[in-house]
């Protein structure tokens, strides 16, 4: 009957769930939502009112701060009953640098070894030609590399000793 005679509303009895129906409990500091659900809102808002100040700086051709500022406050007025959805980057590129397309990724089958096509997986060993082999083919002896040892070696030595020479001396 107090209630009735002052006019003042009275608490709910239960608890109150989450205006989005996630099945979490709200309370009324965050306008009858869980903390997700009001976090994520927010979060939304922030992100519109981010993309508007950049769309009417754009739009101004405007960089200064001082242009953005009335921007950002017209535009939380017409962001609020449309909210922007975040779109997030997805964290593999789209493109590789090894296939010819760049839109689809390269297909990866098992590591085979190039000799006897016997699976290798983590253990398979590259060689300096390029290919991939199985333990017994690992040797450069026994799957007839390609790859020339004694240039590759003959320049390593050229370029770890260069021929120093001194000048000669002016004869007096």
């Amino acid at each position: 009957m107090e209630h009735e005679e002052t006019g003042c509303q009275a608490a709910p009895e239960g608890p109150i769930l989450c205006v989005n129906n996630c099945g979490f409990f709200g309370s009324a500091a965050t306008m009858n939502m869980c903390s997700k659900c009001h976090k994520d809102m927010m979060l939304k808002q922030e992100q519109a009112k981010l993309a508007a100040s950049s769309f009417g700086s754009i739009v101004n051709g405007t960089s200064s701060i001082n242009a953005n500022e009335p921007v950002v406050a017209a535009a939380t007025v017409d962001v609020q009953p449309h909210p922007v959805e975040p779109k997030t980057l997805s964290s593999q590129p789209s493109f590789s640098f090894g296939s010819g397309s760049y839109g689809e990724p390269k297909p990866e089958g098992p590591k085979r070894c190039n000799t006897c096509n016997k699976r290798v997986g983590l253990t398979g060993f590259n060689c300096r030609c390029g290919h991939l082999f199985c333990a017994v083919h690992r040797y450069s002896d026994k799957h007839d590399c390609p790859y020339d040892y004694r240039t590759a070696g003959r320049d390593a030595i050229a370029k770890a000793n260069p021929v120093v020479k001194a000048e000669k001396l002016d004869k007096i």
